[in-house]
């Protein structure tokens, strides 16, 4: 078995010869300025982790993907527009917009790729002003954040869901899971 008590000597002889307690307990004033420096980086530190992070808007199009509840396709309109919006094929069999707003994905690096998705449908509760309903924040991240009166749905289904309840945040996990190589979904803007 090795014997570590030359090791211990000399650690011990050099902390001797800095003689750094010795310093210190004679010079206070540098005991409080690392201090002072020790609390204000714990201090910047906290707050830099509470900052919110950057929000990145999935719609910076100038036009957006709607969705044709007729016909059951794609259709693209100038973007600003909330749902439900006439479509192509004319209004549904009880006279309401069959317009309504589609997200679609891609798990693609290409930005021309076919190999897209529509994550999920949108549109505005219709017993809520459209006026008081702002732009959606939608992170690309996977986090999403929805104002009221937004009502969702997978393509699939015939109910809407408020995108903030609980199905409605199923219906955008199940939108955002990662593939089997364990990438995020992309948004894909129209062209």
């Amino acid at each position: 078995m090795p014997d570590f008590g030359y090791l211990k000597y000399e650690i011990k002889g050099c902390w001797e010869r800095l003689a750094i307690r010795d310093w210190l307990s004679r010079s206070p004033i540098l005991i409080i300025s690392l201090s002072v420096l020790l609390v204000v980086g714990v201090i910047g530190f906290l707050v830099f982790l509470t900052l919110p992070k950057k929000i990145e808007q999935v719609d910076t199009s100038e036009k957006q993907w709607f969705y044709d509840l007729k016909h059951q396709n794609l259709f693209i309109v100038k973007s600003g527009q909330l749902p439900p919006i006439e479509a192509p094929s004319g209004p549904l069999a009880n006279g309401a917009p069959a317009g309504v707003r589609a997200y679609v994905f891609t798990y693609s690096d290409d930005p021309n790729t076919t190999d897209t998705f529509i994550g999920f449908l949108e549109t505005i509760d219709p017993n809520v002003d459209k006026s008081s309903i702002g732009p959606m924040d939608l992170r690309v991240s996977g986090a999403e954040t929805f104002t009221t009166g937004r009502l969702i749905r997978r393509t699939k289904d015939k109910e809407w869901i408020e995108a903030n309840s609980e199905e409605g945040r199923a219906i955008l996990k199940e939108a955002f899971r990662k593939n089997e190589a364990g990438k995020v979904p992309q948004y894909i803007a129209p062209k």
